[in-house]
């Protein structure tokens, strides 16, 4: 993992903690919400204030996620909004962290300018040891507050001020007036500037867990139905239709035909789909010179090309199954017909525009793990265990890529890969678009 390290592929974007104010801050608010301290003189955080120096110091990686539900955190800075989520155990935690800080922004930032925010996300569930617990969980509630329960008292000497200019005697009431003037030498005046947080509930309908092996669970669907990454036998009864796992990709197909979720990437409006296609079909062989022991140190894409050339009759069904569909794209080709039994079938596809399109590029990937550049941007648990696994040589090309041709420009390559935004082509494409509408990608999903 080192050489991810270095090049900013993994524990990227952390903040770095070193002043010993900011430590002090941190302490409180860790010792606030699990009795613990650290002795580093220095560490990094992530969104949630986790820190990996800290998990090893104290031989435990979720001291603020304890049994993997109602994660904690601890704020010393809205910078930690651009930071990534480590250890993640729900998909949603980061955007739930992401979008709690910047509905409170200017009250946050006022905060941490004394003190650490201290908080958890909140559940009915506080732990999962079986699999039909996480039916249970149905929202997440925000609760924070500074270690010195700034936010708290800010909302007892709002209360006492409307007490103050509501009750007729209140001038004359010397206790009242005596702690209204000790609260408000800790909070400030709360009339002019209210510190107050927004009540913040989210819906917990569609996520992936990494709880038992991996579970993508849609219930908020048409069609709701579990893909579960292991085997769906050991899961046991859900409170849920369908249960699949990773073996039965024709009804995964249909599942996603059926809730209009994904498209096909050929099918998609204002994207290079020949440059996307010819991209995973480097990927694909890439993953085959890995097999064979070849050695991919420096090599470019023309080199990636010739060995394509070289070992064509070795590849996978993957492979041809994408350089018939680029024959197809570029030239015009003859039409391929790649059924969701195929090997290529999901290498073929991306989410639909619909607010879980993350959740599904998330299953996509790891649908098609060959395709590492999709699964790094869109499942990095699963990248890292599997990084963890191969060869030398192809950990080497991997990490050379992705520094190379993702971090110059991770937006842009989002975008170009997922983003529904973009125009639309020129008309020349309206025939093709018509043709896929009226027939399919490739025939219908097999039942």
């Amino acid at each position: 993992m080192k050489r991810l390290i270095e090049k900013g592929l993994m524990f990227g974007n952390l903040i770095e903690v070193a002043s010993p104010a900011l430590i002090e801050r941190y302490n409180r608010a860790l010792e606030s919400l699990t009795g613990k301290r650290t002795a580093l003189e220095d560490f990094h955080v992530d969104i949630s204030g986790y820190s990996p120096e800290i998990g090893h110091e104290l031989g435990d990686h979720l001291y603020l996620n304890q049994n993997g539900v109602n994660r904690q955190f601890i704020l010393l800075t809205t910078e930690q909004k651009a930071a990534p989520l480590l250890n993640t155990k729900f998909s949603t935690s980061r955007g739930i962290l992401r979008q709690f800080i910047e509905e409170n922004e200017a009250q946050l930032f006022a905060l941490t300018a004394r003190d650490a925010v201290a908080g958890e996300l909140v559940n009915s569930v506080y732990s999962v040891e079986e699999p039909v617990k996480l039916f249970d969980i149905r929202r997440v509630v925000i609760e924070a507050d500074t270690t010195e329960g700034t936010v708290r008292q800010a909302d007892k000497l709002g209360a006492m001020v409307d007490r103050f200019k509501s009750e007729e005697d209140a001038w004359f009431d010397d206790v009242l007036i005596a702690e209204m003037i000790s609260m408000a030498k800790k909070t400030g005046d709360v009339s002019r500037n209210p510190v107050k947080l927004k009540h913040m509930e989210f819906e917990q309908q569609n996520f992936w867990t990494a709880h038992f092996g991996g579970l993508y669970v849609f219930r908020g669907m048409d069609h709701p139905a579990v893909i579960a990454s292991g085997s769906k036998d050991d899961l046991g009864k859900l409170p849920i239709k369908y249960t699949f796992d990773l073996k039965d990709r024709n009804q995964i197909a249909k599942f996603f035909e059926y809730n209009d979720l994904v498209e096909p990437i050929v099918k998609a409006r204002g994207i290079d789909a020949a440059a996307i296609l010819g991209q995973k079909m480097d990927f694909i062989v890439v993953d085959a010179a890995q097999e064979a022991g070849i050695d991919l140190s420096g090599a470019t894409r023309a080199d990636i090309r010739a060995l394509a050339r070289r070992y064509a009759h070795d590849l996978p069904a993957e492979f041809h199954g994408l350089a018939e569909l680029l024959k197809w794209a570029e030239d015009g080709g003859k039409w391929p017909r790649i059924t969701s039994d195929h090997p290529a079938y999901f290498y073929t596809l991306r989410a639909a525009n619909h607010p879980d399109a993350d959740l599904v590029n998330m299953a996509l990937s790891e649908l098609a793990p060959k395709d590492v550049r999709q699964l790094f941007i869109c499942h990095k648990e699963l990248f890292y265990k599997l990084y963890a696994d191969w060869s030398e040589t192809k950990k080497s090309y991997v990490a050379d890529f992705l520094d190379r041709e993702y971090q110059v420009d991770k937006l842009g390559t989002r975008r170009a890969l997922f983003g529904h935004d973009a125009p639309l082509k020129d008309d020349s494409a309206v025939p093709r678009e018509e043709l896929i509408e009226r027939v399919g990608p490739w025939g219908a999903v097999r039942r």
